[in-house]
């Protein structure tokens, strides 16, 4: 039976644990599915945080097979499965090993990968064959000190990687790489919800900071500490620490209903709308545009999001100035560039610089699906963000002076 390898951490006592924030991580691509799908779970046990959220994410149709860990008995998981309840049990199998298993849409491995390259490749190699046509492995690995399953899945990250995802709050931190060995079909796209993503950090219900901002906050607080220590009878430190507070407060990311009507595109970002023009644009292909630009002011949301369901197909930033963005010339300024297939054609989303922007952030690598308002990056401090649409198979729904919301605000309709 392929297991993942060693799940044991070296300098670090006792097993990896995988907490809730890392196992819904985990089966995040099993959960976003709203097709019926079937889920192979390998090395579970009736404890398991992994199979806990494999369970809560299960939908009428949905078949999930699940192998025992080593040492875990086959007949204590089905007896916790049972006990689930019949809604449960009619949904979830258990077999005895990993060979009776059927292949799956997603396949997941419940317990993080910590043993050498070699160990971990054969277990990569062992799941993959388990997989169906343009399917998802998702597998974890100790953030620190492993003896080279990291180093390993970084590598298999790079060739057939659709994301990977950081979890700090784990014991110890754990990164989620999700591969996909096969292409997926474009149409799979929309029947898939947003990713959920750990690198948004949860303040209420509604409301979440991204990372960076997070990242950014703490380095506030690290510089009033260190002033205040050197500087002791200084006020000085309390610049960078009131400023803690509004540089997290830059980096929130709401939650949004997304609209759920098929031809609807979305905004894939909060601000005004600066134009609505057709154009050419040779690098994106031939024929006519639909071009919609917003304008992103420092107190907007700069999280960005996928105004449609598609695939990344091309990635690429292309060089220029930093001219304020609310100019026209602003198209001239430093852009990076997502190029998405659908089912209605080529979409393109254009994560522009403005005078202060100089930092894009981009998440979505070339092969991930992304689902309408998922979130895919950021720009830092104000900026503009594009979306091209073609032409002749899109109605604008905005125009000049219109405040849109990113993930919400319905910007155009497919014709």
């Amino acid at each position: 039976m392929t297991q993942s390898p060693a799940a044991r951490t070296p300098g670090l006592p006792g097993p990896v644990r995988v907490g809730e924030r890392a196992a819904r991580t985990l089966v995040a691509e099993f959960a976003r599915r709203n097709d019926p799908k079937a889920g192979l779970l390998v090395g579970a046990t009736p404890e398991s945080a992994v199979l806990a959220a494999a369970i809560d994410a299960l939908l009428p149709g949905d078949r999930l097979t699940v192998v025992p860990a080593e040492g875990c008995a086959a007949a204590a998981l089905r007896e916790h499965v049972a006990a689930q309840g019949p809604w449960v049990a009619d949904r979830v199998r258990v077999a005895d090993t990993l060979a009776e298993a059927d292949s799956a849409e997603v396949v997941i491995a419940a317990e993080p990968f910590t043993g050498t390259t070699d160990e971990t490749r054969t277990a990569v190699d062992g799941l993959s064959k388990y997989l169906t046509e343009g399917a998802v492995l998702s597998v974890a690995v100790p953030l620190f000190r492993t003896e080279g399953a990291g180093a390993e899945l970084d590598r298999q990250g790079l060739l057939h990687g659709v994301r990977n995802d950081l979890v700090l709050r784990n014991s110890p931190p754990v990164r989620v790489h999700h591969l996909r060995f096969t292409p997926a079909a474009v149409a799979l796209a929309a029947r898939l919800s947003p990713a959920y993503r750990p690198s948004s950090v949860p303040l209420t219900r509604g409301m979440h900071i991204d990372s960076n901002g997070v990242a950014a906050a703490g380095i506030s607080l690290g510089l009033a500490a260190l002033t205040r220590v050197t500087r002791p009878k200084s006020k000085l430190w309390l610049l960078p620490a009131l400023a803690a507070a509004p540089v997290a407060a830059f980096f929130r990311d709401p939650e949004r209903d997304v609209p759920e009507d098929p031809a609807a595109v979305v905004a894939a970002a909060d601000g005004q709308v600066l134009s609505v023009q057709r154009l050419h644009d040779d690098r994106f292909g031939d024929g006519e545009w639909l071009r919609i630009a917003v304008f992103l002011s420092v107190l907007d949301v700069h999280v960005n999001r996928s105004p449609v369901a598609g695939k990344v197909v091309d990635y690429f930033v292309a060089d220029g100035g930093f001219v304020n963005a609310m100019k026209p010339d602003a198209e001239h300024n430093v852009a990076a560039y997502t190029v998405l297939d659908t089912e209605h054609g080529t979409v393109v989303v254009a994560q522009r610089t403005g005078l202060i922007a100089r930092r894009i952030v981009q998440r979505a690598p070339v092969g991930a699906l992304l689902a309408r308002g998922e979130r895919f990056g950021l720009i830092r401090f104000g900026s503009r963000t594009d979306v091209y649409l073609p032409a002749d198979a899109a109605e604008p729904l905005v125009g000049p002076g219109d405040k849109v919301v990113g993930g919400s605000t319905v910007i155009a309709r497919w014709s």
